[in-house]
């Protein structure tokens, strides 16, 4: 006798999840908006200029890094429920804490918080899982190309921000989180697959480490 399939996984978000991600976006926002601007004495610069530069700061960071952590961390989620796993987006609001502090401070620590899944997965879908995330922040990479290129055209400045910055950011987040340290996402990859971790890890590397610290587009 056949034993019928068991029906798979599906991609659901309880409320605490949601909510999660909204105070991850929202302080992970913050975070980054302080951090551009320089620190807490160039918030109270853009304080002073009035309410439209400060919140002008605060949704360019909201559409560039934080869209580019969460998204990263729904790839993983994405892709564990494909393997039929059971995921779950849970906000470390310690970190988030120290992410906003340390932004006044001058510098930026920031781990919002990690997707949890449980279920069987072998080495290949394990090393997905983990690629998943990298792999959005590369597509959302490529996505604001178009928006540096026409900003740059058009002389708009606020445009050519959220391009550029939509750019390094991401292009920052997959290196780095493919790096093969400690918990990050490298690890699991190479693990995996040598060949997969090389052919996906230099090129970013190399192209991050232009964009950010030789043109530095984006700041």
């Amino acid at each position: 006798m056949s034993r019928a399939r068991q029906p798979s996984v599906s991609l659901r978000f309880s409320q605490r999840e949601l909510l999660d991600l909204l105070v991850a976006w929202l302080a992970l926002g913050v975070a980054f908006m302080v951090f551009f601007a320089g620190g807490a004495n160039a918030v109270l610069g853009l304080v002073a200029l009035g309410p439209g530069p400060l919140l002008t700061a605060f949704v360019v960071s909201l559409v560039t890094a934080g869209i580019g952590f969460l998204l990263h961390e729904l790839g993983h989620k994405v892709a564990a429920v494909r393997f039929d796993n059971i995921a779950a987006f849970r906000a470390d609001y310690g970190m988030l804490f120290v992410a906003v502090m340390s932004a006044f401070l001058g510098f930026l620590f920031a781990a919002p918080g990690a997707v949890h899944h449980r279920g069987p997965l072998s080495d290949r879908q394990h090393g997905l899982v983990a690629l998943a995330g990298p792999a959005v922040n590369l597509v959302l990479a490529v996505i604001f190309v178009p928006l540096l290129v026409l900003g740059n055209v058009l002389s708009m400045e606020l445009v050519t921000l959220v391009g550029g910055r939509g750019l390094a950011v991401n292009l920052f987040l997959a290196a780095f989180n493919l790096v093969p340290l400690g918990p990050l996402d490298g690890n699991t990859v190479l693990d995996w697959s040598k060949g997969v971790w090389v052919v996906v890890f230099l090129p970013t590397a190399v192209v991050a480490f232009l964009t950010v610290f030789v043109f530095r587009i984006g700041f």
